[in-house]
């Protein structure tokens, strides 16, 4: 099962606060007094997001961050990558990289190739993923003719944003636990 860290939870839920707010400048304290997120991590976090150039930082009393290009075109997957770099599915995916000794069974392993179709799949799903689809109301994806999987249709209203822990439950669904899983 793959998952999202904490630290790219909350990066999300603030640059979904920062596309819903169109231009606006976003404070660290104003997502903070929307969703129940340690403020200090909070901004650890966007501060990787400005270094990773998806938030431009704005200085003064009125201060704060604003999305460095248009929420069609961040990704899940940019998001991802500034925050915790690529996931790995199968142990095999770190032999070899940073000194790792090699698997005994790569060479006949029968779920190495599946794994990594699967891998790619997912990375394909996440670099189509953007902000504003995330940000909708709707599915990211709707099932198209033969049972495709497209982009679901954009939809620019703004929508309100969960200000308690209960309704920010609710607002994520009953599966929602201490992270958000990708893939069961």
């Amino acid at each position: 099962m793959l998952q999202l860290t904490k630290r790219t939870e909350y990066g999300l839920i603030a640059l979904i606060h920062m596309a819903d707010r169109a231009g606006q400048v976003v404070s660290v304290r104003e997502v903070g007094e929307h969703y129940p997120i340690p403020r200090r991590l909070l901004a650890e976090v966007v501060k990787d997001l400005a270094r990773a150039g998806l938030v431009e930082s704005q200085r003064g009393a009125t201060g704060g961050y604003t999305l460095a290009r248009a929420a069609e075109h961040i990704t899940l997957g940019d998001v991802v990558v500034a925050l915790e770099g690529a996931p790995l599915v199968a142990s095999c995916d770190t032999h070899g990289e940073g000194g790792g000794s090699p698997c005994d069974i790569e060479p006949v392993c029968p779920i190495r190739s599946p794994l990594q179709r699967l891998r790619e799949g997912i990375w394909r799903l996440m670099e189509r993923t953007t902000l504003r689809s995330l940000s909708n109301a709707g599915p990211v994806f709707d099932l198209g003719a033969h049972g495709q999987r497209q982009p679901a249709a954009a939809s620019y209203s703004t929508r309100a944003t969960p200000s308690s822990p209960a309704a920010l439950h609710a607002h994520l669904g009953p599966d929602a636990g201490p992270t958000t899983t990708i893939l069961s």
